[in-house]
């Protein structure tokens, strides 16, 4: 399949490096951003640039969209000139964005309906997964669309599954996201509690890291809390996104999420104080303030 064109819309955070791992299995890539700029930048590197959503959908049998949320991808899939206009016979849109399952299920059948095809396929990985190519991709489709296009998954990702029909792949996307801000969550008070009882902050995650409280938020990010290094690998305010998305998900089926909703408030006031833009770990900037604690390394 390295012979296939593939299109690429949306070059941010995740979506630049995502693309660069495309090139670098040998895909010929066609590339479109609002931003135009940062599409001239790619075409600098060896992808050719398109002037649409539509022309991209034209040129290549598989276009992959990485933008913010579920307005953005009806805008660029089913707007004007969207991918919808000049989407193949046959061809495939992977939505690698993470959205609405409903959303999702209502772009898939418009798709359908112009002989299209469509996987719902976000990631979790954040920055660093995308530009080491080691991201978890969940998919959602038909499965044999999923199998053809499983060598495009193979070249940005590690772990790679297919977990139903369209709109599963966001679901399973939704419940990453329970499980990882409740445990950042957790992380912030335990480095907290730690700092408050005067405890080696960097010790006392190489002491419990490895053990039934280990998790990929205390190894990778509580030793950013403890530097006061708050670079964004995933934005808090986009994990607010999701959060959104996962309250409002599960109003619909009545299923109360209690612990889902606090961190949900408490990213609205790291959002209120500016910090938006900083990666989720920020959250700490939260318990320090309401503890009166600076849970942070020593001359840090």
């Amino acid at each position: 399949m390295p012979d296939t064109p593939i299109g690429f819309i949306g070059l941010g955070i995740m979506g630049t490096p995502m693309a660069r791992n495309l090139m670098k299995a040998a895909y010929p890539l066609v590339v479109y951003n609002r931003t135009a700029s940062k599409a001239q930048a790619l075409a600098q590197e060896g992808a050719q640039a398109a002037s649409s959503p539509r022309e991209v959908a034209q040129r290549c049998p598989v276009v992959i969209t990485m933008v913010t949320d579920s307005p953005d991808v009806e805008a660029v899939v089913l707007g004007k000139s969207g991918v919808i206009e000049g989407i193949q016979a046959d061809g495939v849109l992977i939505d690698m964005s993470t959205i609405s399952p409903q959303v999702t299920r209502a772009i898939a059948e418009q798709l359908r309906k112009r002989g299209g095809h469509m996987l719902d396929a976000p990631v979790s990985g954040g920055l660093w997964g995308a530009q080491s190519g080691t991201l978890a991709i969940m998919v959602g489709g038909e499965k044999g669309v999923f199998e053809r296009c499983l060598p495009v998954f193979q070249a940005m990702g590690k772990t790679i599954v297919h977990v139903g029909g369209n709109g599963m792949g966001q679901v399973t996307k939704l419940v990453n996201q329970i499980l990882v801000a409740g445990t950042l969550n957790a992380v912030c008070e335990a480095l907290v509690f730690a700092a408050k009882a005067g405890a080696d902050l960097e010790k006392t995650i190489e002491a419990v890291a490895e053990g039934a409280a280990g998790s990929w938020q205390l190894r990778n990010l509580g030793p950013r809390m403890v530097r006061g290094d708050f670079a964004p690998g995933f934005m808090a305010r986009l994990q607010q996104k999701d959060l959104r998305l996962i309250l409002e998900a599960a109003r619909e089926m009545h299923v109360p999420l209690p612990g889902t909703a606090l961190v949900h408030q408490l990213y609205a006031a790291l959002e209120a104080d500016g910090r938006g833009n900083e990666g989720t770990q920020a959250l700490i900037r939260v318990h320090r303030l309401l503890a009166g604690v600076e849970a942070r390394k020593k001359g840090e």
